[in-house]
């Protein structure tokens, strides 16, 4: 039964999860070992899923958590021993579409791409508060409830965030 729940929930919630590792990541390779954490940790705290609930905000909780440790720890190496990270280049996705003419395409992509950009370039606590609102679609409760913050400093985040955003996509688009 453990195994078939769990599957499930791979199958329903497994592109908006790996999604979100990715842009979390911003690097391919590291959402692929991210995604792959998040479910084997899942796998462990079995328990501890309330599928009846909202499984899905559970499983991104333990992305961001297995996210901040790696951060951490990561700062915590580069301290000790300056290192490098392997790769850097975000991969870009490659959709087209075939109703809009070239140059439309062009401009979306490039557009998308600034937008991207600038948010991965936003603060920590402000980046994930923007993609869980944005890209996950979650409200400002299930925010709070995954980041262990109150509803009104996710409110409070997501607002500041929004002003830096408009403030620097207004000087780029």
């Amino acid at each position: 039964m453990k195994k078939q729940k769990l599957e499930a929930c791979i199958y329903e919630y497994g592109t908006d999860i790996y999604s979100f590792c990715k842009y979390l990541a911003n690097n391919s390779q590291e959402a692929d070992d991210l995604y792959q954490d998040t479910f084997l940790t899942a796998m462990e705290y079995y328990e501890r899923i309330d599928f009846e609930y909202n499984p899905k905000s559970y499983l991104l909780s333990i992305a961001l958590r297995i996210w901040k440790n790696r951060k951490r720890k990561f700062a915590w190496r580069k301290r000790i021993a300056d290192m490098r990270l392997i790769t850097e280049a975000a991969d870009s996705s490659k959709e087209e579409v075939m109703e809009f003419s070239p140059e439309e395409v062009a401009l979306e992509r490039e557009r998308s791409k600034v937008v991207r950009q600038t948010v991965n370039n936003l603060p920590e606590r402000l980046k994930v508060i923007v993609l869980l609102y944005y890209m996950e679609e979650l409200s400002i409760a299930q925010i709070s409830e995954i980041i262990h913050i109150p509803e009104g400093t996710v409110k409070s985040r997501l607002y500041h965030a929004r002003k830096i955003l408009e403030k620097e996509l207004e000087l780029l688009l």
